[in-house]
């Protein structure tokens, strides 16, 4: 049975919506329930009576997800220990996918707009991920160009102090991520700080449902006796590890028997860890289940 026009459009439209709210919240399933609202919207307007059926999508993705993002702020400033954002499920294989989206899309950077109010962040992506001129971006936020261009600005200033102070290509993320997997097989202190730079961090959420540091670990010393103990759960009997690719980027899922207990990726200078983030929260792992080696869905514009 064909589609009806509304349908078709939102079909077609629906991966750039999902990704303008996805890197809004951080979560699939918030995105996935602005989608749904727009979808709702959509399905109340006469398609034919709208000027532009695509940019009021956009528009209205855009300011619910602003909406949900508010909403979001404020529930987090309650959230036990720090947040992390929720990976997507694994489940294309793209290495060929632009660079510049895969950057948008990591956790790591998803994690970098949490600096940014909800009205620079989305000044910032529609600008800047997804190439909106300042004046286009203004008419779909509701504000005069200044005001926009201003957002954008104190975005960019905000994202560049925050950024690693060296990209570090892939390849080198997923040789340091298997070189901790070998550490942690056959655990000594010295080997485990070996690969932990002088002022690394370490951030967990458990969101206090699962076991979790309740604040970030600094020093590399630190975090090596924190691993060194983790070390001990390698060696159960229901206890297996599997290198990903989530969002674009080396990722290490960790499994207690059938469930995810925890997602692990880093950022690195050289060959040493700098950054090491591990999401506990079983409601943020649920989703991911029993993966292989894939590819997070990279198919988001």
């Amino acid at each position: 049975m064909p589609m009806d026009t509304g349908t078709a459009l939102f079909e077609r439209q629906r991966p750039r919506l999902f990704g303008l709210a996805y890197r809004m919240l951080g979560t699939p399933a918030d995105a996935e329930d602005v989608l749904h609202d727009a979808w709702l919207r959509l399905r109340a307007q006469p398609t034919d009576a709208l000027d532009d059926p695509e940019a009021w999508l956009v528009t209205v993705t855009t300011r619910l997800a602003l909406d949900r993002l508010r909403q979001a702020k404020a529930e987090r400033a309650h959230y036990t220990g720090p947040w992390l954002p929720e990976p997507l499920v694994p489940e294309s294989e793209q290495p060929d996918a632009a660079l510049e989206r895969e950057e948008s899309l990591t956790l790591s950077f998803l994690l970098l707009l949490e600096r940014l109010g909800p009205e620079e962040r989305a000044a910032f992506l529609l600008t800047d991920v997804f190439d909106y001129s300042h004046a286009e971006a203004a008419t779909i936020l509701g504000i005069a160009e200044a005001a926009c261009r201003q957002r954008v600005h104190r975005a960019r200033e905000r994202l560049r102090d925050g950024r690693p102070r060296f990209q570090v290509d892939r390849t080198a993320q997923r040789r340091m991520l298997q070189r901790l997997v070998e550490a942690m097989a056959e655990p000594t202190l010295e080997k485990l700080q070996a690969l932990f730079a002088e002022d690394a961090i370490h951030i967990a959420d458990g969101g206090g449902v699962a076991r979790a540091t309740l604040h970030p670990l600094q020093g590399g010393e630190r975090l090596a006796r924190l691993y060194l103990q983790l070390a001990k759960h390698f060696h159960a009997p229901a206890f297996r590890h599997a290198l990903v690719t989530l969002n674009g980027a080396p990722a290490l899922l960790l499994h207690d028997g059938q469930a995810v207990a925890a997602a692990m990726w880093i950022e690195c200078e050289g060959d040493r860890i700098t950054v090491i983030h591990a999401l506990r929260h079983p409601g943020k792992l649920a989703h991911l289940g029993p993966v292989t080696n894939r590819t997070a869905a990279s198919s988001l514009h």
